[in-house]
């Protein structure tokens, strides 16, 4: 899967997806092989529940997440979505696997 890599200087993670782009702070991270799998694997979650449905559904798992572990760092990283990104996001080939739908599965 080929992205359109945009920078953003002001962005507030090192990278980010917002689908067709992945969004990066520094020019230097188009080399980070691992930011670009995590953002990969998060596009194909935006197509996987055909884009708008993703973002409610990050938001709304944040948001439960906020309240029950009360901490930002806590509730982002208990996103289920972010889960599956961080697990994989050092296997160059997951996506490659047809692993679709693997957020449902990581618990």
């Amino acid at each position: 899967m080929n992205a359109p890599v945009l920078i953003v200087k002001k962005l507030p993670a090192a990278g980010m997806a917002i689908f067709p782009f992945i969004l990066l702070k520094s020019a230097a991270f188009k080399n980070d092989q691992e930011i670009i799998n995590h953002e990969k694997i998060h596009l194909r979650q935006q197509l996987e529940l055909l884009v708008f449905p993703f973002y409610i559904l990050y938001l709304l798992n944040y948001l439960i997440n906020l309240i029950r572990y009360k901490k930002h760092n806590l509730a982002y990283r208990n996103i289920v979505f972010e889960k599956e990104a961080y697990t994989h996001e050092t296997d160059l080939n997951y996506l490659k696997k047809g692993n679709w739908y693997g957020w449902i599965k990581i618990r």
